[in-house]
């Protein structure tokens, strides 16, 4: 039986937002209430698609899922728009839910969500947060977004920031590792085609391996390499000076940065 949503508005509907409603809908979500507003007016497979804003009443939902940057000038004219019965669900990088408040006064709550872009394969990882008291809707937010892959309720903004710039933009730096696998395996003879092949095969298979095992990733590579091994050789160029381990936790701090760098932008614009 289909599960079907409150009248719904995605304001901007771009690869994020895109993924959200794919993964749903290969979960029998029902888009019949649902309006995604592009100006591009390109469709949004299986939802109603306007340039503008729609006549009528106010939705019960609202996503944000277009540029930061616009904020300030969608909420002139979204705002109006929006009752206190809607409930306003932003993933607007580094926009805090204070500043969402003070452009969207008049909504019953705001949202902040968090996904990754594997919520396209109900595999993803969304993170929640709200400083507003939804008990009822938590519980429906929480449905719809586990349905998608892990959704996880957030204490603070500062939480949220982190699986964000952890999960959020992970598949990212996943992407550049099992393409520079492949890269490996090419410099080895092999060919393109081979070396991307095991290369995506090698990090699916490991990822399922150890989600089915229960398994750390210190005890599952413990298991792949013997003593005195190959892959114990090419593990000790990986952890010489904790070079690997760095190398992540800079990416992530620069990640981590830029969110700041958007919440003091869109807070400086809302002020």
């Amino acid at each position: 039986m289909p599960i079907s949503l409150p009248p719904i508005w995605f304001v901007g509907c771009g690869n994020m937002a895109g993924a959200l409603i794919a993964g749903w809908r290969s979960a029998d979500v029902d888009f019949s209430n649902a309006i995604a507003i592009r100006p591009s007016g390109k469709q949004v497979d299986g939802v109603a698609t306007v340039t503008e804003l729609p006549d009528g009443p106010p939705p019960l939902r609202c996503v944000l899922g277009f540029k930061p940057q616009k904020l300030s000038e969608i909420a002139t004219q979204l705002a109006p728009r929006l009752s206190e019965e809607t409930i306003l669900v932003s993933m607007l990088a580094g926009v805090e839910a204070e500043t969402l408040r003070k452009l969207f006064p008049n909504v019953q709550a705001v949202v902040r969500i968090m996904p990754n872009l594997a919520v396209e394969e109900r595999q993803g990882v969304t993170a929640l947060y709200t400083a507003d008291d939804l008990p009822e809707h938590r519980q429906r937010l929480q449905f719809l977004f586990g349905l998608l892959g892990s959704a996880i309720w957030c204490k603070t903004e500062s939480e949220l920031a982190a699986i964000g710039s952890v999960a959020g933009a992970g598949p990212a730096y996943v992407a550049r590792f099992i393409a520079a696998l492949a890269k490996a395996g090419e410099a080895r003879g092999l060919t393109s085609e081979v070396a991307g092949q095991i290369a995506l095969q090698t990090v699916l298979g490991t990822a399922l391996m150890a989600e089915r095992r229960n398994e750390t990733m210190d005890e599952l590579a413990r298991r792949v390499a013997s003593p005195k091994g190959t892959t114990e050789a090419g593990l000790a160029v990986l952890d010489a000076n904790d070079a690997l381990d760095r190398l992540v936790a800079e990416t992530i701090a620069a990640a981590a940065r830029r969110g700041a760098e958007l919440a003091a932008d869109a807070r400086g614009k809302a002020s």
